[in-house]
């Protein structure tokens, strides 16, 4: 077919972190790359997200001291992974992810450090308690992106101060323990980003880019200098398939359809079915709710089904990153709740006033039971973050900030924080028997108060205890919950991106109902099956696995090994 308005050779749908390294090495082996996104935005979730990537055996935790062993890897991932992942896809990950990261770090501005941050099932075999398989980006200055910053997605509202103000993982902690220095620095940061002139005063971007931005940012720095255009407001609404190999697509340009040919491949990079409720309720039960999920809301599948109208298969269609997540009203997002659950003062229960999990676990580990719980007793959508004045004082809950009265924070956050003199007050106002919260709460802190959790063992974990507040003993996620007022806010089993997708090989191309890889077609992230299965081994195994795929696939179509 030659009646296409444009030819390229390779053609990448989608600008999360995935997709972008995917562009950057073809066009580093030669290729001609054009990348196209359907939002007016780009970075896709991966802007809005932490940046962490989950890398075995990379050179900056050898620079650490910690001298990993892949086949420990592969063995831990092994494991937790769904029976239906080919061993050959975790092996591809666990065997590219470090030589992916060292090419990052050498071709781009983006600069990792591996941190001690312990995998989420440290005690399985393989796992790594003391971590550095979670690497996360270092600050990076925005201004080199010129105007393309203005479209660059703002980082998570759970992912930066105030929902403009950029920060870093260290700084989360100087900030949540308000540790020595803690208010000049604050005071210096917003000082840089507020005289941020004339820029502030046509834009609220934060310039100083960190976590999801810094990654995103600094691809896009690179291939701006690689010369390769990103068409923002373009559509994917089919893939063209001649002969048995995928030649080209069909976006929609300027509102009118427009042909793209291609000489090497087409990589889908477009994210999952995040904010498609139809798909969601065909496909994944347990997770129904899209106004629930963290992912952006151009993640619809439109990617999924395109590859699925040509003869694509698809696995595990009913996974989500499990998380547990606040929602703001009007907000089209979910809000992960990741640190809060594993501070000392506060429990979670369900409606009926009862704890029913571990709440410093993983996010994903907590999100799945409760999206079980939900479905088996239905009463966990909401549950409730249960929080004493003393937590309030010290800590964020959510969207609810320390230090500053509620009356300070805006009037949707005000409608979902309950407040009472008493427990047993707290409790009528959220709709609980008062006595059974109130018995709750007394058994619990009969426990907490010797630093033990019998029902549920919080904060014996060394994921646990990551989280916990160091400052406090015999164990740092647990204290009783007793100086009043007390405070409910609801938590809901959401998301953070659906992981379910297309399946892929070992190269990342993806496979027809046959079990034959398509010629001419790749899919990375969330857009193909995780080869996690349902799992969620550590921080950082949703763009980890993006970006090396993304790598593979590149590096698969140009044959290059630059």
């Amino acid at each position: 077919m030659s009646n296409w308005d444009k030819e390229v050779d390779i053609l990448v749908v989608g600008s999360g972190a995935g997709g972008l390294l995917s562009a950057l090495v073809g066009a580093h082996n030669r290729a001609d790359v054009l990348i196209v996104e359907k939002a007016d935005l780009w970075g896709g979730t991966s802007a809005t997200s932490g940046g962490g990537i989950w890398i075995p055996g990379s050179d900056p935790a050898k620079a650490a001291g910690f001298d990993d062993n892949l086949d420990d890897a592969f063995t831990y991932l092994r494991a937790l992974s769904a029976d239906n992942v080919p061993d050959a896809n975790i092996r591809a990950y666990v065997d590219n992810a470090a030589p992916m990261l060292r090419w990052v770090m050498a071709h781009t501005p983006v600069q990792y450090m591996a941190f001690p941050y312990p995998d989420y099932h440290a005690e399985n075999p393989g796992g790594s308690a003391q971590g550095f398989r979670t690497h996360l980006p270092l600050p990076l200055d925005g201004k080199p992106l010129g105007a393309d910053i203005r479209k660059l997605r703002f980082a998570s509202p759970a992912a930066s101060l105030f929902g403009y103000l950029n920060w870093h993982f260290s700084e989360t902690y100087e900030l949540l323990y308000r540790s020595k220095g803690w208010i000049r620095n604050l005071i210096v940061n917003m000082s840089k980003y507020w005289l941020d002139l004339p820029f502030r005063l046509t834009s609220r971007k934060d310039r100083r880019l960190t976590l999801g931005n810094a990654l995103t940012g600094g691809l896009r720095m690179a291939l701006n200098k690689q010369g390769v255009p990103l068409w923002l407001e373009t559509p994917l609404k089919e893939l063209v398939r001649e002969n048995g190999k995928v030649t080209g697509a069909v976006v929609e340009k300027d509102g009118k359809p427009y042909r793209i040919g291609v000489r090497k491949g087409v990589v889908l990079a477009a994210g999952g079915y995040d904010k498609n409720q139809a798909m969601r309720d065909g496909n994944a039960p347990l997770y129904p709710t899209a106004q629930y999920s963290g992912g952006v809301t151009s993640n619809t599948g439109d990617s999924i089904r395109a590859g699925e109208a040509i003869g694509a298969d698809t696995l595990n269609m009913q996974s989500a990153w499990a998380a547990p997540v606040f929602h703001v009203p009007g907000e089209d997002r979910g809000r992960l709740c990741t640190v809060e659950r594993a501070l000392p003062g506060c429990i979670m229960v369900n409606q009926s006033g009862q704890r029913y999990l571990n709440e410093a676990a993983s996010y994903h580990i907590v999100g799945q039971q409760m999206a079980r719980r939900q479905a088996e007793q239905g009463d966990a959508s909401p549950s409730w973050m249960i929080f004493d004045h003393r937590y309030r004082h010290q800590f964020p809950m959510g969207p609810l900030y320390p230090l500053m009265p509620t009356f300070l924070h805006n009037r949707a956050v005000r409608s979902i924080l309950k407040q009472g003199r008493s427990i047993e007050e707290l409790a009528a106002k959220i709709g609980i028997d008062p006595a059974a919260l109130s018995a709750t709460v007394a058994r619990f802190n009969t426990h907490a108060v010797k630093g033990e959790d019998p029902e549920f063992h919080r904060g014996e974990a060394a994921y646990d205890k990551m989280y916990g507040d160091f400052r406090h003993g015999p164990n740092p996620c647990l204290r009783p919950l007793d100086q009043g007022p007390y405070y409910a806010m609801p938590i809901y089993p959401g998301d953070i991106g659906t992981n379910g997708g297309l399946l892929t090989n070992a190269q990342a191309q993806v496979v027809d109902d046959a079990g034959n890889a398509i010629p001419g077609l790749y899919a990375v992230g969330n857009n193909a099956a995780s080869a996690m299965g349902e799992s969620y081994p550590g921080a950082g195994v949703t763009i980890g696995p993006a970006m090396t795929f993304g790598y593979v696939a590149a590096r698969h179509m140009t044959g290059g090994n630059r």
